[in-house]
């Protein structure tokens, strides 16, 4: 399995074992593709899923840089539109995971736009 699989992965089980309800994963458009969609409390939560082995090319929210952010938001719009929940409250987060041979890491950091 991918890194990036395992990292999603863990990241949907953390979700749900913190009470979020996963309505999609790998949800993807011509915008760009948003990891984990989920449901917290009345809130949507569009989650982008972030894994490295080590910070050798820095932490994993630094590749959440403004492109990646713009591609992000448009992604959620479209989302958005798509389905008809313009007027739903939303937030974009970042889940970083750092793998460590048989362990992990994860770091939920809320609200980044």
């Amino acid at each position: 399995m991918k890194f990036g699989k395992l990292g999603e992965n863990l990241a949907t089980i953390y979700l749900q074992k913190k009470g979020y309800k996963i309505i999609e994963r790998n949800f993807i458009a011509k915008q760009g593709e948003i990891d984990i969609i989920a449901i917290d409390k009345k809130e949507f939560v569009f989650i982008e899923v972030k894994t490295r082995t080590n910070a050798n090319y820095g932490k994993p929210i630094e590749a959440v840089d403004k492109i990646k952010q713009k591609h992000l938001i448009k992604t959620v719009e479209y989302y958005l539109y798509s389905r008809n929940l313009e007027n739903e409250f939303v937030r974009i987060d970042v889940i970083e995971i750092y793998l460590y041979k048989h362990k992990y890491k994860l770091n939920h950091i809320k609200q980044i736009i």
